[in-house]
């Protein structure tokens, strides 16, 4: 019996067929590797990302705009209430402050405006003012003007007219400060206005005409000057108001109470009207 003999299809040739085995297996490996390489690559990619994504934190992730957030609306300009909001502002400043004290920027904030549009609106601190000035003054003459002097009998005009005036320096303690204010300049800004001259001429006018009506019915005497007379009207409320906080001290009594209000009216109503008689 012949002895099998180691060659290509003995021991060799299996061994030989394991190498060639393995060598296919790797092959394979090898092949699926670079198959699944782009995927692979790809998770790689967005784990990267989102590590990224991580580390830059919430302020990184949120710089893309969102696209579901409508642009916030605009404000709708109006130059007369911002006119309006810089006057109330600056009549509030110029009566706790005066003009010296008080400042175009706290006017602007409490208006709510930009500081830029009281020199748009006014032109500068000192045209501020005036128009200031010129509002409360407007607001007394319209005051003065509900009383129909030419429908009245003349001492009920005269003493209404006296009374709504008293009233109006009771009901507007600002305008007494910045009176008082203005009259500290010299009345430098009253002397600029145009308006403010033809608010008082009308008005003495009228009481003028009051006067005769009086005299003429027996019930004033004759010679009274009519401007002379509203400076007296005047000068009994304004000096009551512009020095209540002195004169309660140094009396010791609230002359700011209502009670005590109440009482000066009627005085003055009393003491100008027996000034009028014959």
């Amino acid at each position: 019996m012949a002895r099998r003999r180691s060659g290509p299809g003995g021991e060799s040739g299996r061994s030989g067929s394991g190498r060639g085995d393995s060598a296919a297996s790797a092959g394979g490996t090898r092949a699926r590797t670079k198959q699944a390489g782009p995927k692979q690559a790809s998770t790689r990619q967005a784990g990267a990302t989102r590590r990224d994504a991580a580390a830059q934190g919430p302020s990184a992730r949120s710089i893309a705009p969102r696209k579901t957030e409508a642009a916030p609306a605009r404000r709708t300009r109006d130059p007369a209430a911002t006119r309006r909001a810089l006057l109330a502002a600056a009549r509030t400043e110029f009566a706790a402050k005066g003009l010296a004290g008080a400042r175009v920027d706290e006017i602007a904030a409490r208006a709510g405006v930009n500081k830029q549009l009281v020199y748009h609106h006014f032109g500068d601190k000192d045209a501020l003012y005036l128009a200031v000035l010129e509002w409360l003054y407007d607001e007394i003459r319209a005051a003065e003007r509900t009383v129909d002097l030419a429908g009245m009998a003349p001492a009920e005009a005269i003493a209404h007219l006296i009374g709504i005036s008293f009233d109006h320096l009771a009901a507007h303690p600002d305008f007494v400060s910045i009176l008082t204010d203005e009259n500290r300049h010299g009345a430098v800004h009253v002397r600029r206005s145009g308006k403010l001259p033809t608010m008082h001429s009308p008005l003495i006018a009228l009481i003028a005409a009051t006067l005769d009506k009086g005299v003429a019915a027996g019930v004033f005497r004759p010679g009274v000057d009519p401007l002379q007379l509203y400076v007296s009207i005047a000068a009994l409320g304004y000096f009551y108001f512009s020095n209540a906080a002195t004169l309660s001290t140094i009396f010791k009594r609230r002359l700011d109470s209502r009670a005590a209000v109440a009482t000066r009216r009627a005085h003055v109503v009393d003491l100008v009207m027996n000034a009028l008689r014959p």
